[in-house]
C-alpha cells in the first residue's frame, strides 16, 4: 500500500514538473514594428502630436504574451477623398510572420513603404467610428488585444 501510494505521488509529482517546463517554453513575448508614410489630397490638415508626423510618417510597435503566434494586421480608418459619405474608409494590412520577433521589442521592422489614400483598394470596407478624432494612430493585433491603427 504505501509503496502504491508513493509511485502514485512520484508519477503526479513528474507530470506537473513535466507540464511545468513545457508550459515555460511555449509562453514568450513576441514584438512587431511596422513603419510608413501616408498621403491624403488635403496637405494642410495637421495630424496629431503623437502619432505621425505632418508628412504622414509614422512607425508603430508592441508586444504582448501570447503561446501561439499572433497574427498582426494594420488597419487604416481615414477619409481622404471621401466626400461626405458616413464612416470611415478602412483599409487592412497583414504584417507578414517573419516580421513577428520575439522578445518585448521588435528586431525588424516592417516597412510598409508610402501609400496614396486616395487609391480605393479592391478589399477596402466602410466602418463608422466612435471616436471623433479624425486621424489618430494605435496599434491593432488580428485577436483584437489593442486597438485598430485609425488614421
Amino acid at each position: 500500500m504505501f509503496n502504491i501510494l508513493y509511485s502514485t505521488k512520484i508519477i503526479l509529482f513528474l507530470l506537473i514538473l513535466f507540464y511545468s517546463i513545457i508550459n515555460s517554453f511555449a509562453v514568450r513575448t513576441q514584438s512587431v514594428a511596422v513603419k510608413g508614410k501616408l498621403l491624403w489630397p488635403d496637405p494642410d490638415d495637421l495630424l496629431e502630436a503623437g502619432y505621425s508626423d505632418a508628412s504622414g510618417n509614422f512607425q508603430l510597435k508592441g508586444s504582448t504574451v501570447e503561446t501561439t503566434n499572433i497574427d498582426v494586421v494594420l488597419k487604416v480608418y481615414h477619409d481622404c477623398d471621401d466626400g461626405i459619405k458616413p464612416g470611415s474608409r478602412k483599409i487592412k494590412f497583414k504584417i507578414p510572420n517573419s516580421y513577428v520577433t520575439e522578445g518585448q521589442n521588435p528586431k525588424k521592422v516592417f516597412d510598409i513603404g508610402t501609400l496614396n489614400l486616395e487609391t480605393v483598394f479592391a478589399s477596402e470596407e466602410r466602418e463608422l467610428i466612435v471616436n471623433k478624432k479624425r486621424r489618430n494612430i494605435l496599434f491593432n493585433w488580428e485577436n483584437e488585444l489593442i486597438d485598430d491603427i485609425i488614421f
